[in-house]
């Protein structure tokens, strides 16, 4: 069944409405497909640019199976949406992605045993079910260290660092909503994600690896190329095939790493659709991360992943928008996305700017020296992501 071709004029089935389904559906329209969206609410930033929308719940059997009727093949915007559903669902309609690597992401103690499974490097943990558990494991994994719910949480929340051992009762309140992990703090030097695309039949393009600032817990910015050195970027591009190849990937995987001073690479956590980190592919890439999404599920031949031109990719936040406005009419070749959200609120993604230039330090210069970003501090940390 996964050797199907999908072609033009069929439609694709989307769970989530966020703004990766908006990028994923206009690259499948640019292709010929049309586009169906499963949301809660109406309107949303896919379903403004989607042929169909269908109103329910992500867990909503009766919604799912609606979108799985007028879809050829069903894919996914995000991880946070119901494994169970999209298990229930595969025996109804064509996913080619299948639920397992969804379950496995959506859980840190399942998602760290398949990397290590993979044969590539986590950072130490171990994990954690009871406050007692806490206080007998930190002798293992060392101060500082970070505990982590293993389920849920993003840009930061559902994370507690732990300094020294005042710190450890604080770990009542992550552990009342499940296990957790404790990872040992990672004092690392850069953040940098590979994003590699692959085939059932084992075709794979891996696109250039990133580097990425993040800036309280949300990604800031992504550099590519990467600030690092050619033998790091070939092993990191490595780390993400090997798992990649090991999870039996179908569709996009964002594989996020901390480098050390040393040069280790610990693989920090996987995301199996498209990443805010890949977003500087739609203008510097042969080939974007969204089509290339799109062709893996069709079964199409895989795109060209080379990078054009040394790219920034710079978030805009919803307190970034008004002096965005500003300064538009003085922009020349800022590569401007904005996401369709109704409301700009404070830490909210309200959408992104792409700059291609000669090098990425001319890019970067030129992001400073623009107002847009007043007041944000880049700071260097310890694994809380």
């Amino acid at each position: 069944m996964f050797d199907k071709v999908i072609l033009p004029g069929a439609t694709i089935g989307i769970v989530g409405g966020g703004q990766l389904g908006r990028m994923l559906a206009l690259a499948a329209k640019a292709q010929g497909f049309r586009v169906a969206v499963l949301e809660p609410t109406a309107d949303s930033p896919c379903g403004q640019v989607a042929d169909i929308e269908v109103i329910g719940a992500y867990d909503d059997r009766e919604a799912i199976s609606k979108l799985a009727a007028v879809s050829d093949v069903i894919t996914y915007e995000f991880e946070n949406i119901d494994a169970d559903t999209l298990r229930w669902i595969c025996d109804q309609a064509y996913v080619p992605q299948g639920p397992e690597l969804l379950a496995i992401t959506q859980d840190r103690i399942k998602e760290k045993a398949a990397i290590r499974q993979a044969g590539v490097e986590v950072a130490p943990y171990e994990v954690i079910e009871t406050i007692e558990d806490l206080f007998l494991k930190i002798e293992k994994v060392g101060y500082p260290a970070v505990l982590k719910t293993a389920r849920g949480g993003y840009d930061g929340k559902g994370q507690l660092v732990i300094k020294t051992e005042q710190d450890l009762a604080k770990g009542e309140d992550l552990l009342k909503h499940g296990a957790c992990v404790l990872e040992k703090w990672v004092p690392f030097t850069k953040e940098i994600s590979v994003i590699v695309t692959r085939k059932f039949n084992g075709e794979t393009a891996i696109f250039p690896v990133g580097e990425n600032i993040h800036v309280e817990n949300i990604l800031h910015q992504t550099i590519v190329p990467a600030r690092i050195s050619v033998g790091l970027q070939l092993r990191a591009v490595e780390k993400a095939k090997q798992i990649a190849d090991s999870l039996g990937l179908v569709g996009i995987l964002a594989v996020e790493m901390f480098v050390t001073e040393e040069g280790t690479i610990y693989i920090n956590e996987l995301a199996p659709r498209p990443h805010n980190s890949g977003h500087y592919s739609i203008e510097a890439s042969m080939t974007s991360q969204f089509e290339q999404h799109i062709r893996a599920i069709c079964n199409w031949p895989l795109g060209s992943t080379e990078l054009l031109k040394p790219v920034v990719m710079v978030n805009l936040l919803g307190e970034h928008l008004e002096q965005l406005f500003a300064e538009i009419p003085f922009l020349t070749d800022w590569k401007i996305h904005l996401y369709g959200k109704k409301d700009a609120k404070i830490k909210r993604k309200m959408g992104h700017v792409t700059l291609l230039r000669d090098s990425v330090e001319a890019a970067l210069a030129e992001v400073e020296n623009s107002k847009i970003w007043n007041g944000v501090k880049q700071k260097i940390g310890g694994n809380v992501k």
